[in-house]
């Protein structure tokens, strides 16, 4: 009887330890499939204006700018200007020391006279000569005077005809060099070539300055015109195409934070700024940084006047392309998916009879499996009653807040545009949603 009572006991022991077990696993598989109700932002899609911009940054530089560089050689002895300073076209701005230049120009000059007289003695000896020869030509016909005689006239004037060609040529020489000495001593004095500012002062009364007609010499300053102005800004070669002469933009200045300045697309360089590495030695910077660094200029006319400064920062937004009255939806709302799986599973048989098939194209080239793999569509999410509903679109250009939608939508159609979160994570083709604020993690995101 006791043995009885104790078999009864167990079995009621064991059947509770695996009803337990049994409710504890059911209990998990239930709360692992119990369906979560997203909160989300909704918005009708509606038909606005759109402007698309490309924002970019860069420096505020005169249009017109001229750095002075001498091109003699020797000491500053006279510097009246200072940085800062306004100068017109004519002004003095630096004076070399001359000296040299004098001595080397009063020798040429010398030089010039004793030849212009080498030449005029030259001349009246090939006067004489020809007088000579007609005489003995004279007598040669009389026969009074010999072959010889007659020779020897002749020689002599063709003599004094080269020996005054040679002179003449002696004269020019020295009037060229003379010339040139007269230019380098001009050259010790520096006129300001443009009604402008003196931006930069780099060199002082006393110094010595290099200067070559080959190369630019030592800076001496710049010149610059500050009453026009314009934004050289650096664009990514993504962007350029978009960009042509004549485009409006919109100029911020760091300087003038409560002004706005308006400006014209003026010059588009045809070349980037940064053309790739010249040598092995750079090749340690990786392809993804020597990309981005692919950076073309392009010229902004500023159209206000004020008081800009070369080097001020400034950026830029240039309005590439513009729609009137189109479907528009926030540009939040748009984000991309992977194909729906009952549309990969149709390619199943498909995919099974390539599988046996070599992996070669039709040029007998290796396929690249990276390539056949499936790309992530755009797409946006309706609001239903309850369930979100996928659909794909092809997108137009866009602005800071909307884009624009060119296949997929109709006019008042409700599409989901919050929260972050729940757009670019959680939300799936037929997911229990509901209209609420977004949680305190979608906004820090944000």
């Amino acid at each position: 009887m006791a043995n009885s009572k104790g078999k009864t006991r167990r079995y009621l022991v064991i059947t509770g330890i695996v009803l337990l077990i049994a409710g504890g696993v059911g209990g998990w598989f239930w709360y692992k499939k119990r369906e979560v109700t997203i909160s989300v932002q909704t918005e009708k899609v509606g038909r606005r204006n759109i402007t698309e911009l490309v924002v970019a940054n860069g420096k505020i530089q005169p249009v017109v700018q001229v750095v002075i560089n001498p091109e003699v050689s020797g000491e500053i002895t006279e510097l009246p200007v200072k940085e800062g300073q306004r100068v017109n076209k004519g002004d003095l701005l630096v004076k070399i020391k001359p000296d040299n230049y004098i001595a080397a120009r009063n020798s040429a000059d010398a030089t010039h006279r004793s030849l212009l007289a080498a030449k005029t003695l030259a001349a009246a000896n090939l006067n004489k000569a020809d007088l000579e020869l007609k005489r003995v030509e004279s007598l040669f016909r009389d026969k009074l005077v010999s072959d010889s005689q007659m020779l020897e006239a002749k020689t002599t004037f063709d003599v004094m005809k080269a020996s005054l060609e040679t002179s003449s040529h002696q004269a020019d020489q020295a009037k060229a060099a003379l010339a040139r000495s007269d230019d380098d001593l001009a050259k010790t004095t520096i006129l300001a070539p443009m009604d402008g500012i003196v931006t930069k002062l780099r060199s002082q009364r006393g110094e010595r300055v290099v200067g070559t007609a080959l190369m630019a010499g030592t800076e001496i300053m710049t010149v610059a015109d500050l009453d026009e102005m314009e934004a050289r800004v650096d664009i990514g070669e993504m962007d350029i195409l978009l960009i042509t002469t004549g485009q409006v933009a919109r100029l911020e200045v760091d300087a003038f934070r409560d002004q706005k300045f308006s400006g014209t697309v003026t010059e588009i360089a045809n070349a980037s700024k940064s053309v790739g590495p010249s040598s092995q030695s750079s090749s340690t910077s990786s392809s993804a940084a020597q990309q981005e660094a692919t950076k073309f200029e392009v010229k902004i006319h500023v159209n206000e006047k004020g008081l800009f400064r070369p080097g001020m920062s400034v950026t830029a937004e240039i309005e590439t392309r513009y729609r009137t009255n189109v479907l528009t939806v926030p540009i939040q709302s748009v984000t991309t998916r992977l194909p729906k799986r009952d549309e990969k599973d149709k390619e199943k048989p498909r995919q099974l009879a390539a599988a046996a098939a070599p992996a070669t194209d039709a040029g007998g080239k290796v396929r690249d499996k990276k390539s056949e793999q499936p790309k992530p569509v755009e797409v946006v999410f309706l609001f239903g009653s309850d369930r979100a509903k996928m659909v794909s679109v092809k997108r137009g250009i866009s602005d800071d807040a909307h884009v624009e939608i060119v296949e997929g939508l109709n006019e008042g159609i409700e599409v989901i545009s919050g929260g972050y979160k729940a757009i670019n994570r959680d939300l799936e083709d037929g997911k229990k949603i509901k209209k609420g604020e977004p949680e305190k993690a979608d906004k820090e995101e944000k």
